[in-house]
């Protein structure tokens, strides 16, 4: 069943609208989907076909001037007001539905023609909410279209902005062209301003136009440079000329001194009776000169500062020779000339020889066998640690008629110099089975300078060269070529730095002269101090220490305690002794230091001493550990006393060393502990338990046997008073 709803001016936006609508049996108003699919029926009178008819001829006479168009509606429209219709729209929606839902809730006879009416007020809400989208919407490509525009205008401004940016950097850039160019005349050095108004004349100079610009300025500098230069021309060619009257000169002179030589070899030859008389060896020691120039630089560097040493000695000690040499230092040149003749020819002249010789050996032999890879590493090894032909012998005499022979070698290869020693004696001395390493080659010159144990080679670059043909450690080879201590090779002028390897290293005789006199002070001492030692050492083996005359002062006259044995050890003897630990744990043991053992009795008291001798003995005074067997094992470890004792003998060496240049500063030390063992055992205190007489008596006097909470024991002796004191 249809019908027609006709609804008030208010709802329909002033004029009457009719929709459509279908009622069921229910009651229920269709969807409003449904009723927008069907056609609308609208029933009007007659009258209203007229009203129609007039409307639309009033409508086409309008339609011509006025037309609608949203595009232009959303310019006159304000969006905030929009905003405001589109919340305000919302809500009614909103509150409709609400509505709606709550009618449809309770149902009722009245709900349906409720319902009908609210959802044709939400159809207008909607349209209206459509409108909005579609003004929104224009107002979005708006926006887009003016943004566009601006960036099309922003791309345009920064294009050009890019341009002119361009344009600054080529103008600057041909700015800095211009300050950088250079012009030829900055180039020449040209005298200052004041020297040019001074020496240019004024047709040059023309003060008065330069001064103030600087431009003549340097234009008449230029002048006056050219001037001077073409001055400086003719000056030259006069000096070349004068130069080849010089060398005409020169030329006679070299002719005339050519036919002199023959005649001073003549006088020479003729002289050698009056030098020989007047020990004035002219004739040897021109012959050695001329040996010395076939020598390689750091055996030359050797030779000349040590000649020039003798020479520099003999003149301090005021000898009649103005040129003598001292008779205490002697050096000579020693090897095979000609084979060094041969090694400093060119390569080029022993080419041909060689040729022919393998030409020759190719003949005559058909079949040679090929050599195996041993062979081969053992010749590379050869060939390394071969010497040169000539080496250089340094001998030292002493007042006792001793003397020490230094030869050095060089290692052409390893570009090293080594040492070899020899000691000779003027008269024969008793050798002591413990001083058998004291003028032993291996440890005569060890740590001659702190830390030169001559074991390794100095030079870093030979490592590398060991690595390709074997060779593991140089030490291996010592005994054959000697041992490359630092200052041997400082005297020869090479300097060798640990961070920098270098294979080839040039003679310095700067560097040699700096450690040639402190060298050859150290040599004497070492030698003396050594045969020194070993005389000691003969009469220690023999249980007697021998006290110089100087030297009884710093003893009583009677000591009971006597020495019964001394003995060389090695350095792992002296690790295992336990009462040593404390000098191994303060680094003062090493493997190259010399090592002996003592032992000191006095009735059942047995005191063992244990002695580091360092090899630059007496400038570094021996160390000694002891340990005493009486009543059970002490040591300084567990009792005072006995620590005592070893600072009497190793802080307290001083008072021990005698006259210069302390040679009996070991025996001195053995001596105090014999004293002190001494007054260690007088002055303990006996067990009123034991029946018989004291074991130790009280031989010497005391003011105090004992001082402080350790119970330390008068151990110092006062040799005016003849008692012993606390320190």
């Amino acid at each position: 069943r249809r019908g027609t709803c006709l609804q008030p001016p208010a709802a329909a936006g002033g004029e009457w609208a009719t929709l459509p609508f279908r009622r069921c049996r229910s009651g229920a108003a269709m969807s409003v989907e449904s009723a927008k699919k069907r056609k609308t029926k609208v029933i009007r009178s007659d009258g209203g076909a007229a009203e129609k008819e007039a409307r639309k001829g009033r409508g086409d006479g309008d339609q011509e001037n006025k037309t609608y168009s949203e595009e232009a509606e959303v310019d006159t429209r304000d969006p905030a007001k929009d905003y405001d219709l589109y919340k305000e729209t919302c809500e009614d929606l909103q509150r409709l539905m609400a509505e709606i839902h709550e009618l449809k809730s309770k149902g009722g006879k009245d709900a349906a023609a409720e319902i009908d009416e609210r959802r044709i007020q939400s159809c207008i809400h909607f349209m209206t909410l459509k409108k909005l989208n579609r003004l929104a919407h224009i107002r979005l490509k708006k926006g887009r279209d003016q943004t566009h525009e601006a960036k099309q205008k922003v791309d345009a401004l920064h294009l050009q902005l890019q341009n002119l940016l361009y344009e600054v950097m080529h103008l600057q850039k041909e700015i800095t062209k211009c300050l950088e160019f250079k012009s030829k005349h900055e180039e020449i050095d040209l005298v200052n301003v004041e020297e040019f108004y001074q020496d240019a004349p004024s047709d040059i100079s023309k003060p008065d136009f330069t001064m103030n610009d600087p431009h003549q300025q340097t234009l008449s500098r230029l002048d006056w440079e050219l001037e001077q230069r073409k001055r400086l021309a003719e000056k030259y060619k006069e000096s070349l000329a004068n130069k080849e009257k010089i060398v005409k000169d020169i030329e006679i002179k070299k002719e005339y001194l050519s036919s002199l030589q023959p005649r001073l070899n003549a006088i020479m030859q003729a002289s050698l009776p009056v030098q020989e008389y007047l020990s004035m060896p002219f004739d040897q020691a021109h012959k050695q000169y001329e040996i010395a120039r076939h020598l390689p630089p750091p055996l030359y560097v050797l030779y000349v500062q040590a000649n020039s040493y003798g020479q520099a000695c003999a003149q301090m000690n005021k000898a009649s020779q103005p040129y003598g040499q001292d008779k205490n230092l002697t050096v000579a040149i020693d090897g095979d000339v000609e084979e060094a003749k041969a090694l400093s020819r060119p390569p080029e002249d022993s080419q041909d020889d060689e040729s022919d010789s393998d030409a020759e050996e190719e003949q005559t032999t058909t079949k040679r066998r090929r050599p195996t890879l041993g062979l081969q590493q053992d010749d590379k090894r050869r060939e390394m640690l071969k010497r040169h032909p000539l080496s250089i012998t340094l001998d030292l005499k002493y007042k006792d008629g001793s003397v020490l022979h230094l030869y050095f070698y060089y290692l052409m290869s390893l570009n090293i110099v080594t040492v070899k020693t020899k000691v000779t004696t003027a008269t024969e001395m008793s050798v002591a089975i413990s001083a058998g390493d004291l003028l032993s080659p291996a440890s005569l010159l060890s740590c001659l300078y702190p830390g030169d144990h001559g074991k390794k080679t100095p030079n870093p670059a030979n490592q590398y060269q060991f690595d390709k043909v074997g060779i593991l450690t140089f030490s291996d080879y010592i005994g054959d070529l000697g041992h490359p201590y630092v200052w041997v090779q400082k005297l020869g002028g090479l300097h060798f730095p640990k961070d920098q390897p270098q294979k080839c290293m040039l003679a310095d005789n700067s560097l040699s002269a700096s450690h040639m006199e402190t060298t050859i002070k150290l040599l004497r001492v070492r030698l003396q101090s050594r045969l020194a030692l070993q005389k000691q050492f003969a009469s220690l083996e023999h249980s007697i220490v021998p006290i110089s005359s100087e030297c009884q002062h710093l003893f009583p006259v009677k000591i009971i305690s006597r020495l019964i044995k001394w003995c060389a050890i090695s350095y792992d003897d002296y690790v295992v002794l336990p009462y040593t630990k404390h000098v191994r744990e303060a680094d003062m043991a090493h493997e190259t230091d010399l090592y002996f053992s003592a032992l000191i009795e006095r009735g059942t008291a047995k005191l063992h001493v244990a002695i580091v001798l360092n090899p630059g003995y007496s400038t570094i005074p021996p160390i000694f550990s002891i340990c005493l067997n009486w009543k059970g094992e002490k040591s300084s470890r567990n009792d005072d006393n006995l620590k005592a004792m070893e600072g009497e003998v190793n802080v307290c060496f001083k008072e021990l060393l005698g006259p210069k240049p302390g040679h009996q500063l070991l025996t001195n030390q053995i001596q105090r502990l014999c004293m002190c063992l001494d007054v260690y055992l007088e002055t303990e205190t006996h067990d009123s338990s034991v029946e018989g007489p004291k074991e130790f008596p009280r031989e010497k006097m005391f003011l105090r046997l004992v001082r402080g909470p350790n119970r330390i024991k008068p151990f110092k002796y006062n040799h005016p008073q003849g008692f012993f004191t606390h320190r």
